[in-house]
């Protein structure tokens, strides 16, 4: 069987059995990539927010909370000590992957960092360069490519069905570079599926709010079916984690059922969250689309309303105006 060696991975597990107080520990990995990660990302916003109070440009306090607070999960999810148990238990590796693709990138993507970066950077020297670069690839075909639906979706799919109930997990994650590219993979999936639905950036393709609600709708499920999966399975399903470190005292199929239990709930209120702010906005959309519509009737007039009004007069030619035209004209007014 196929059982990761902690010490042959350099990998740091912690002695004791998983508690909160043990998984919230500081106990950081000798390869931690992505909290420096976290730490650079959340470096760079707060370069660019002091560059944007310089320029007297108002920013909302919440965006900086979410990005801010985003940075702060994924440098704890992977950087105290419960990156170590995510070696050895399905349950706290599962917790892991829903917290990367699924409550981490709307934190993300709420914080707006694309925004702050063309809104902050200089357009003269090497800021026009990296202006350029950033314009460049939000036209290019890649760019439309992987942030279509027809794309994020199957690849979010994947993350789950093609990475656990296949030999995937087995052959990647027995490694410690396997194992943060699992994780480094969770959380750019879940980035491309977040961003054309919550992004108010400039973006290579942007979908009609109901297009938007759609790729919703078929997400949600998504990991729900697989937690079940997990639930009723007989056998372990992950060689790696079907053998966890004896004094703990776990057994590995009571584990697995936790973890599909965390599969099947945990993303729920995270996405419920998500619709309430998407249905929020596009009610503004609609407001605002609506004013924007009245504000170049009052200006233009209304041009259906008028060549309808038209149409009447030449089915009338003696110009007594009919009910339907007064009821059009009344109703409008």
């Amino acid at each position: 069987m196929n059982v990761l060696d902690p010490v042959a991975l350099s990998v740091m597990v912690p002695d004791t059995p998983p508690s909160i107080g043990s998984m919230l520990a500081w106990y950081p990995q000798p390869l931690p990539v992505l909290p420096l990660l976290a730490g650079a990302a959340a470096v760079i916003y707060l370069i660019g927010l002091a560059r944007l109070r310089r320029l007297r440009r108002p920013w909302p306090w919440w965006r900086t909370a979410c990005f801010l607070g985003g940075c702060l999960l994924l440098a704890a999810t992977t950087g105290l000590g419960i990156e170590g148990y995510g070696y050895q238990l399905f349950s706290v590796w599962m917790f892991q992957h829903l917290t990367l693709s699924m409550t981490i990138p709307p934190l993300l993507v709420w914080g707006c960092p694309g925004v702050i970066l063309l809104r902050a950077t200089p357009h003269h020297g090497f800021g026009r360069l990296v202006l350029a670069v950033a314009v460049s690839g939000l036209r290019s075909r890649v760019a439309r490519w992987v942030l279509h639906p027809g794309f994020t979706i199957p690849l979010f799919l994947f993350s789950y069905y093609g990475i656990y109930l296949s030999p995937v997990f087995d052959k990647v994650g027995s490694t410690v570079l396997g194992h943060q590219a699992l994780e480094l993979f969770f959380l750019l999936s879940g980035l491309l599926f977040i961003v054309p639905i919550l992004s108010v950036g400039p973006l290579p393709i942007r979908q009609t709010n109901l297009g938007r609600f759609f790729d919703l709708f078929v997400e949600m499920p998504l990991h729900v079916f697989f937690g079940v999966i997990l639930m009723m399975a007989t056998t372990p399903l992950v060689e790696l984690f079907a053998t966890p470190p004896p004094d703990w005292g776990i057994d590995a199929m009571r584990d697995q059922y936790l973890a599909g239990a965390l599969a099947w709930s945990y993303g729920e209120p995270v996405a419920l969250v998500v619709v309430i702010v998407f249905a929020i906005r596009w009610r503004r959309d609609e407001q605002r689309d609506n004013a924007v519509a009245d504000h170049r009737a009052d200006r233009v007039g209304d041009a259906e309303l008028d060549a309808y009004n038209a149409f009447l007069k030449d089915l009338h030619p003696s110009g007594h105006p009919t009910r339907a035209g007064s009821t059009a004209r009344r109703n409008t007014e």
